[in-house]
């Protein structure tokens, strides 16, 4: 498919900026309202359509009109949203999946051979931990996990000559370690390695991974970027074209693409981005100024205390520390799941990073697949995802439970 084509006049008159690459260069929030689109050359629509079509009309055998030919390949509304999470990363290419696990498995299945070597985090989120462990395993893709806030730890786990990613989240999922990438991205090039980074908790507003060194920004586009708890996606995003042709033919070839429903839904969501980021941190640091001095509460996992290992990283490479918050109550298991059925704004709900306010026990939820194993997380841990509702009512909510 020709990129190039639809990008150059996708505006008109009264002062609209018609190219993609002066978009690039403003500032985020302008980015996120005007990378991938600009108002319908036709008619004047500010707002991309949602192309709900599988197929396009040829000119002629071969003479596809803006490079569609089949929406597995390529749909208007999915490139909009590719365009809009490139430049919002800080990449060149951007693609759009059906979900994060999607984009995870096809970028495996494009970097790696059987035989061939990665290391994971020791606190993964146990979706991907089971798509290293139970999916890619038997294809023969063998995993090390390393503490990815110990660069030495992670260096140790590499196999020279076969470790070919190191995959890193930063904040991870639920434990909130901090990875240093630029020290990590050495580690990986010094590996001949690529060195991946799951962006989700961070988002492209809080952290840019590719500025930061690493070589591609995975998402769950279904959290964040998203942000309204109703759309399921993922997205890779990349600078080198290299790796962007092989990732476009596997995205075509494997298929779990984003459909166009779900690709204007995401589109819809980064616009505003940056607005709700800044207000999950302001009520997340509420939430964790009220629970550091509950005395129901036995830690408070969070990178914008001084004491988090992870403070001075995430305090380098951060914008703020962003809205999920991972705390241990003092009363073992019984009473995280007794803390976890009692609140009443908050949503005992799996997922993260949508306006309303999330708890969960990952230990019985999200990271179940992981019992059992060294990622198996504390059961008296339970994770918040800070939503946008006035703060007072969440810390009252949440001390209510605890009480």
């Amino acid at each position: 498919m020709d990129e190039g084509a639809n990008q150059e006049d996708r505006g008109g008159p009264g002062g609209t900026i018609d190219r993609q690459d002066e978009i690039r260069t403003l500032g985020f929030e302008s980015r996120a309202i005007h990378a991938g689109y600009g108002p319908d050359p036709t008619t004047g629509a500010v707002i991309p359509p949602i192309y709900a079509t599988s197929t396009y009309k040829q000119d002629g055998v071969g003479g596809l009109r803006g490079g569609y030919e089949y929406s597995r390949s390529g749909n208007p509304t999915r490139t909009a949203l590719e365009e809009c999470i490139a430049a919002l990363e800080g990449g060149e290419h951007g693609f759009a999946f059906a979900s994060g696990l999607a984009a995870e498995d096809t970028l495996l299945r494009t970097v790696c051979r059987p035989g061939d070597h990665v290391v994971v985090p020791d606190d993964a989120y146990g979706g991907s931990y089971r798509l290293f462990a139970r999916v890619a395993a038997p294809w023969g893709l063998e995993h090390t996990t390393a503490h990815v806030a110990n660069t030495g730890s992670v260096a140790a786990a590499v196999v020279p000559g076969r470790t070919k990613v190191v995959w890193v989240e930063t904040p991870t999922n639920p434990m909130l370690t901090v990875a240093d990438i630029p020290a990590l991205a050495d580690v990986a090039h010094d590996a001949g390695a690529l060195l991946v980074v799951d962006n989700t908790f961070a988002s492209p507003y809080l952290q840019q991974p590719l500025e930061l060194g690493a070589d591609v920004v995975v998402h769950s586009t279904t959290k964040y970027c998203g942000g309204h708890s109703d759309v399921v996606g993922g997205a890779l995003v990349v600078r080198d074209g290299e790796l962007a042709e092989q990732l476009r033919f596997h995205q075509n070839a494997i298929g779990g693409v984003a459909g166009p429903f779900d690709s204007w839904l995401v589109l819809r969501g980064l616009r505003t981005l940056a607005l709700r980021m800044e207000r999950h941190c302001d009520n997340a640091e509420a939430v964790v100024a009220h629970l550091a001095d509950h005395p129901a509460v036995s830690q408070v996992i969070y990178p914008g205390l001084t004491d988090h290992p992870g403070h001075d990283v995430a305090s380098r490479q951060m914008r703020r520390y962003g809205g999920i918050v991972s705390f241990r109550v003092a009363a073992g298991e019984q009473k995280a799941l007794d803390v976890c059925s009692a609140t009443r704004l908050w949503t005992l709900a799996e997922s993260l990073g949508g306006v309303e306010s999330l708890i969960e026990h990952p230990g019985r939820m999200t990271h179940a697949s992981v019992v059992g194993t060294q990622l198996e997380v504390p059961a008296d841990l339970i994770r918040l995802s800070v939503g946008i509702e006035t703060a007072e009512d969440l810390v009252a909510d949440l001390d209510r439970a605890l009480s």
